[in-house]
């Protein structure tokens, strides 16, 4: 077992969708074997777990992810009449400022930086100070289907297009262990062919109400230029993640490669997280072996 003292944790949380659902067990599974995050960085869907959790409110945030259901997902849905994004992204912003207040990055009481990505300049923008919920804003905003967020001259969109886990950009404190959560990566042979297997199954159902979803939130529709281009970019993103490790080398790599859950799964947030926290524990003890 390592030395207490040499806990302290710089944390980084990558992009993924619902799936950075599973960040919250990775998180909770780290503090139960007594690591103390005294940092952390995050992209997208990281970035804004990161927040929640910057800001001690990881514990409501998992309550209020239990409530949500594809009805109230819906619900949380501001649909846009714009060419250029699907929907507006205020709506789901201000239900989580119900329980989680804006501040100040500079005052929240662990270091705290998102990633997001300059459409016009082609540049990674960090956010480490100001509002906290624009930098989770618009480092979570997808391309094509979240409406960018305008600041100063720039155009900002998703931190996943750049750098979908920002292993470069966490505030180090000295002896700290740099450990990184990677939820971008598939089984993906396996994945698609869970994909093939829910779309025949909706085939079979001719609802409304089905079709109207599956039009909103279509990770499980079949081969069409949907996914042809969610699978592309889902690999970009997948090779991005790997060069950033590589580069970096993280002291722990919590790498949680998924079978079937997609990026609008967030009605399923109680299996994300336990499949976090599983893979966690393993990698925790792991690491804790070879030391």
């Amino acid at each position: 077992m390592i030395d207490e003292k040499k806990k302290d944790v710089a944390l980084v949380l990558s992009s993924g969708g619902a799936r950075g659902l599973a960040h919250i067990g990775a998180i909770e599974e780290l503090e139960a074997k007594g690591y103390h995050i005294t940092s952390i960085a995050g992209c997208s869907m990281g970035a804004l777990i990161g927040g929640v959790y910057a800001a001690g409110k990881l514990k409501e945030f998992r309550e209020w992810m239990k409530t949500i259901d594809r009805k109230k997902m819906l619900g949380l849905t501001d649909f846009s009449l714009s060419l250029n994004h699907l929907v507006k992204g205020t709506r789901i912003i201000e239900a989580i400022m119900e329980f989680v207040p804006d501040m100040a990055i500079e005052d929240l009481p662990i270091p705290y930086c998102a990633v997001a990505t300059d459409l016009k300049a082609g540049k990674e923008v960090v956010f480490n100070k100001g509002s906290l919920f624009e930098a989770i804003r618009a480092s979570i905003s997808l391309p094509s289907f979240y409406e960018p967020v305008q600041r100063d001259d720039m155009i900002l969109i998703d931190g996943g297009v750049l750098n979908p886990i920002p292993l470069n950009r966490v505030y180090r404190h000295g002896g700290d262990i740099l450990v990184g959560v990677d939820v971008s990566g598939h089984n993906y042979k396996t994945q698609w062919e869970e994909m093939e297997r829910l779309a025949e199954i909706q085939k079979q159902d001719t609802s409304l109400k089905t079709k109207i979803l599956d039009m909103l939130m279509p990770d499980n529709i079949g081969f069409n230029y949907y996914t042809v281009l969610s699978r592309a970019t889902s690999l970009m993103i997948r090779q991005n993640s790997i060069l950033m490790t590589k580069l970096m080398a993280p002291d722990m790599l919590i790498d949680i490669q998924m079978n079937r859950y997609g990026t609008f799964d967030f009605d399923k947030s109680e299996k994300l997280i336990a499949i976090g926290q599983r893979k966690a524990s393993q990698t925790i003890c792991k690491f804790e072996q070879r030391l």
